[in-house]
Protein backbone atom coordinates (compact mmCIF):
# COMPACT_ATOMS: atom_id res chain seq x y z
CA UNK A 1 0.00 0.00 0.00
CA UNK A 2 2.75 2.49 0.90
CA UNK A 3 4.83 1.60 -2.14
CA UNK A 4 1.76 1.96 -4.34
CA UNK A 5 1.34 5.47 -2.89
CA UNK A 6 4.88 6.30 -4.03
CA UNK A 7 6.63 5.94 -0.68
CA UNK A 8 9.98 4.19 -0.27
CA UNK A 9 10.24 2.22 2.96
CA UNK A 10 13.36 3.12 4.96
CA UNK A 11 12.80 1.11 8.12
CA UNK A 12 10.21 -1.09 9.82
CA UNK A 13 9.52 -1.40 13.54
CA UNK A 14 11.99 1.24 14.73
CA UNK A 15 12.31 0.75 18.50
CA UNK A 16 13.93 2.79 21.22
CA UNK A 17 13.37 3.19 24.94
CA UNK A 18 10.54 5.66 24.19
CA UNK A 19 8.47 3.30 22.05
CA UNK A 20 8.12 2.11 18.48
CA UNK A 21 7.23 3.42 15.05
CA UNK A 22 5.77 0.84 12.69
CA UNK A 23 7.17 2.16 9.41
CA UNK A 24 9.50 4.97 8.42
CA UNK A 25 9.36 5.87 4.74
CA UNK A 26 10.39 8.59 2.31
CA UNK A 27 8.08 10.57 0.09
CA UNK A 28 10.70 12.35 -1.97
CA UNK A 29 12.61 14.59 0.46
CA UNK A 30 9.93 14.16 3.16
CA UNK A 31 10.40 11.59 5.92
CA UNK A 32 7.12 9.87 6.79
CA UNK A 33 6.48 8.19 10.15
CA UNK A 34 3.63 5.70 9.73
CA UNK A 35 1.49 4.25 12.51
CA UNK A 36 -0.49 1.14 11.54
CA UNK A 37 -3.52 0.25 13.65
CA UNK A 38 -5.86 -2.70 13.23
CA UNK A 39 -9.24 -3.72 14.57
CA UNK A 40 -11.01 -6.91 13.60
CA UNK A 41 -14.48 -5.55 14.44
CA UNK A 42 -16.23 -2.21 14.19
CA UNK A 43 -18.44 -2.39 17.29
CA UNK A 44 -15.88 -0.45 19.40
CA UNK A 45 -14.95 2.07 16.73
CA UNK A 46 -12.47 2.18 13.90
CA UNK A 47 -8.75 1.52 14.04
CA UNK A 48 -8.10 5.20 13.23
CA UNK A 49 -9.88 6.24 16.42
CA UNK A 50 -7.26 4.45 18.52
CA UNK A 51 -4.57 6.98 17.57
CA UNK A 52 -5.46 9.41 20.33
CA UNK A 53 -3.48 12.42 21.57
CA UNK A 54 -1.36 10.33 23.96
CA UNK A 55 -0.42 7.93 21.13
CA UNK A 56 0.39 10.87 18.85
CA UNK A 57 2.71 12.34 21.47
CA UNK A 58 4.47 9.00 21.96
CA UNK A 59 4.99 8.63 18.20
CA UNK A 60 6.35 12.19 18.03
CA UNK A 61 8.86 11.48 20.82
CA UNK A 62 10.09 8.35 19.06
CA UNK A 63 10.33 10.29 15.79
CA UNK A 64 12.44 12.97 17.51
CA UNK A 65 14.71 10.24 18.85
CA UNK A 66 15.05 8.73 15.37
CA UNK A 67 15.96 12.13 13.89
CA UNK A 68 18.56 12.76 16.61
CA UNK A 69 20.17 9.32 16.28
CA UNK A 70 19.99 8.68 12.52
CA UNK A 71 20.27 12.30 11.34
CA UNK A 72 18.64 11.67 7.95
CA UNK A 73 19.03 14.21 5.16
CA UNK A 74 15.42 15.35 4.74
CA UNK A 75 13.56 18.58 4.04
CA UNK A 76 10.60 17.84 6.28
CA UNK A 77 8.54 15.18 7.94
CA UNK A 78 4.95 14.12 8.42
CA UNK A 79 2.92 11.57 10.33
CA UNK A 80 0.61 9.18 8.47
CA UNK A 81 -1.79 6.64 9.93
CA UNK A 82 -3.05 3.47 8.28
CA UNK A 83 -6.23 2.13 9.85
CA UNK A 84 -7.38 -1.40 9.11
CA UNK A 85 -10.86 -2.09 10.46
CA UNK A 86 -12.32 -5.45 9.44
CA UNK A 87 -11.85 -5.37 5.64
CA UNK A 88 -11.61 -1.59 5.32
CA UNK A 89 -8.13 -0.06 4.85
CA UNK A 90 -7.67 3.71 5.10
CA UNK A 91 -4.40 5.62 4.63
CA UNK A 92 -4.52 9.11 6.18
CA UNK A 93 -1.65 11.27 4.95
CA UNK A 94 -0.51 13.99 7.35
CA UNK A 95 -2.88 12.57 9.97
CA UNK A 96 -1.62 14.78 12.80
CA UNK A 97 0.88 17.51 13.58
CA UNK A 98 3.10 18.04 16.60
Amino acid sequence: MLRAAGLAIVERNYRCRLGEIDVIARDGAILVFVEIRTRSRTDRGSALETVNLAKQRRIARVAAHYLAVRRPDVQGMRFDVIGITADDVVHVRDAFRV
